[in-house]
């Protein structure tokens, strides 16, 4: 079984290395120094497992995750801080704060053997779902952008429309897409700067302008830049809240 250890310092990697020499059965494919490696090389190699610290240079680890297709089974080998990482444990496989012994490296791997694939892959995609709404990663968004990694402001993002699959995030730069739901987004983007006016789109709040009556029961945002948005009943009794009207 193939194994691939992500962690920015040399150290750390090599002790991980050497603490799966016990396993004959698992090989070590590639070491990464940082997310943007980490990716590449999921995606070369397809492991089955990844043994993964959670803060690196460039991007951490959860935003790693997020942009990985069909993402392995994780081990946490991490200094992360333990009330943090605590709201992840039922979704990882395991979690490693570093420092660690032997034994117990040796407990999370057996953990993992024991554990189901199918329910493995359910949990990683939970993982990313609950990290990308902690605090700390709300602040940008981390994309594949003609197959390069794109890194984007929260602030800089004007608002997000629902694409099928997909959301298309608008930036002033241009429309990026992410696999992902308008509902991902709705948890994770800050409530008091984004709010869902419609089932489609889901606005940032400082580049409306005005909101004017549309047909019945409907309005329209009026946004600075001089996009004209649906807003809902719900979507409009949102806006009031927020905005304090």
């Amino acid at each position: 079984m193939k194994v691939i250890i992500i962690d920015d310092e040399p150290l750390a990697r090599g002790i991980v290395k050497e603490y799966l020499q016990t396993y004959p059965d698992l090989e070590v494919v590639q070491e990464c120094g940082d997310g943007f490696e980490g990716v590449k090389a999921i995606q070369q190699h397809q492991p089955d497992l990844v043994i993964l610290d959670i803060q690196m240079p460039k991007i951490n680890g959860f935003e790693m995750l997020e942009l990985i297709e069909n993402p392995p089974a994780i081990i946490f080998a991490t200094a992360f801080e333990e009330f943090a990482i605590k709201a992840f444990e039922t979704h990882a496989v395991d979690y490693l704060l570093k420092p660690f012994s032997k034994e117990r490296f040796q407990k999370a791997i057996e953990k993992w053997k024991q554990a189901e694939n199918g329910h493995q892959q359910s949990q990683t995609n939970e993982l990313i779902d609950a990290a990308a709404i902690s605090p700390q990663q709300q602040n940008r968004i981390v994309l594949k952008d003609n197959g390069k990694i794109k890194i984007i402001p929260t602030q800089q993002v004007q608002y997000f429309e629902a694409a099928d699959d997909y959301v298309k995030i608008h930036t002033a730069e241009g429309i990026f897409l992410k696999n992902k739901t308008m509902q991902f987004f709705e948890q994770k983007m800050d409530a008091g700067n984004f709010v869902r006016i419609h089932r489609s789109y889901l606005v940032n709040i400082h580049l409306i302008s005005r909101i004017e009556p549309y047909e019945k029961d409907g309005h329209l945002a009026i946004l600075s830049i001089g996009i004209r948005l649906p807003v809902s009943k719900s979507g409009y009794s949102k806006l009031k809240t927020v905005l304090g009207i």
